[in-house]
């Protein structure tokens, strides 16, 4: 099995997240996802087409082979895996672990991540919420998801994920007290600014802006229990 450089696999996984919806990524959003410059894009892309990992497509960018797409799952599953690892065995904090977890993904062994997969219970989620590939690089179903802005009042909703994995995001839900599977109700939505009254875990009222209720990820608790 071929292996590739550290700078390939970011590239191939960059790719992947930016081409989600859309069939290619532009060479100049490739470069502001990887803060690089253009040029250097080019010269990577032209890199993973000759080994089949990339196509290019004149004036539209680079979109991912389906080799190019497996490589890019698998890295994406050692990522989401160590950070797993990381928040439940190592005690890190939610937002310390994707610098750590962005090093130990490369680490090449097979036999490793399956260990690691099979010692962690075999996880679906990582501690964002976002779902982990399996082996065959198949995610598993994804419950319909919808930002906390967007949810209707009087609801009960459970926290599924964020849409903001910044460190000073996540620092910030902790200092509120907001983590995954946190149960959520909006007790009113001001018109003004657009904030959130919010009723966390049945015992305390939040308010919200607009732009934190955006990047909170929730489902509506009844339709989970029900399926």
């Amino acid at each position: 099995m071929p292996t590739y450089s550290f700078a390939e696999e970011n590239y191939l996984k960059a790719i992947y997240f930016l081409t989600q919806g859309e069939s290619e990524a532009s060479t100049s959003a490739v470069a502001e996802y990887l803060h690089t410059k253009p040029a250097s894009v080019s010269d990577m892309v032209k890199k993973l087409a000759d080994k089949d990992l990339v196509h290019h497509v004149r004036y539209k960018g680079a979109g991912l082979t389906p080799e190019g797409k497996r490589v890019a799952l698998q890295i994406i599953r050692k990522h989401r895996l160590w950070e797993v690892f990381l928040v439940e065995k190592l005690k890190f904090n939610w937002y310390q672990v994707h610098e750590v977890a962005e090093q130990l993904e490369h680490i090449k062994s097979p036999l490793l991540i399956s260990r690691l997969d099979e010692f962690l219970g075999h996880p679906t989620h990582d501690p964002h919420g976002d779902p982990i590939p399996d082996a065959q690089g198949e995610l598993p179903e994804n419950h319909r998801k919808i930002p906390l802005y967007e949810a209707e009042l009087n609801k009960r909703l459970t926290v599924m994920g964020v849409k903001d994995s910044s460190s000073n995001f996540l620092k910030y839900l902790d200092k509120i007290g907001i983590y995954i599977g946190a149960r959520l109700e909006i007790l009113d939505k001001i018109e003004y600014d657009g904030s959130s009254e919010v009723l966390l875990d049945a015992s305390k009222t939040v308010l919200m802006s607009r732009e934190v209720a955006y990047n909170i990820l929730v489902e509506d608790t009844l339709l989970t229990s029900s399926t």
